[in-house]
């Protein structure tokens, strides 16, 4: 942790922690946009399946999901997707990984109402947006990625951990309704100070360093 980084506030006896260390795929940087003939499909196994992984298989688009009943973690990591799209009918689901794929915008989650985690990091969004229907987010990441605003996250009065890390944010801001949130890492953007944080009552945990 830089020695410029400070304490929240005396009350809320916060504690500033490094940024958790997250690796990328070993073998991203030899990896180019996808041939259609590269590309896996989506095949869906076990219809009554809880946990799906699906991590690291080349797969370039999100479909033929409709068969899954009770699903609760879909994990999508590594793979080649360009959109977040056809989970419409997961209606159970309670994490959503999607971390290091060439994903540009977050859509199309209206309907993961029961949704508690969602990884979205190394990416390529630029704006945080999309996410009114998940009022039972307790946790988001987006390390990695192109973002440069803090906006469009007050409604999730449940979020209890957010992850910023590596992006291209300069303030700390709209925060206000989120006063569940214990954690946050904003380590390596472009923050100068910290502000606009006193409504984080139960903050516990910061993760920043000052420029």
């Amino acid at each position: 942790m830089s020695q410029d980084s400070k304490d929240v506030s005396a009350s809320n006896q916060t504690e500033e922690y490094d940024e958790p260390t997250v690796e990328s795929d070993p073998e991203e940087s030899s990896r180019a946009d996808p041939e259609e003939d590269d590309c896996e499909d989506l095949v869906v196994l076990d219809p009554n399946a809880v946990d799906v992984d699906l991590n690291h298989r080349r797969i370039a688009k999100i479909e033929n999901l409709e068969s899954l009943r009770a699903v609760e973690t879909l994990c999508l990591r590594w793979n080649l997707i360009k959109k977040i799209e056809n989970l419409h009918s997961l209606t159970m689901l309670k994490e959503l990984e999607l971390y290091d794929n060439q994903i540009t915008v977050i859509e199309n989650l209206s309907s993961l109402v029961n949704l508690e985690t969602l990884d979205i990091s190394f990416n390529r969004v630029r704006k945080i947006e999309n996410l009114e229907g998940l009022v039972n987010l307790k946790k988001i990441f987006l390390c990695a990625n192109k973002i440069s605003r803090i906006e469009n996250l007050n409604h999730l009065k449940t979020l209890e951990h957010l992850e910023l890390g590596d992006n291209k944010i300069r303030v700390i801001e709209n925060l206000d309704g989120l006063t569940n949130l214990n954690s946050i890492f904003l380590g390596k953007n472009k923050i100068t100070k910290l502000q606009n944080m006193d409504s984080l009552i139960n903050l516990t945990i910061l993760g920043v360093q000052l420029h």
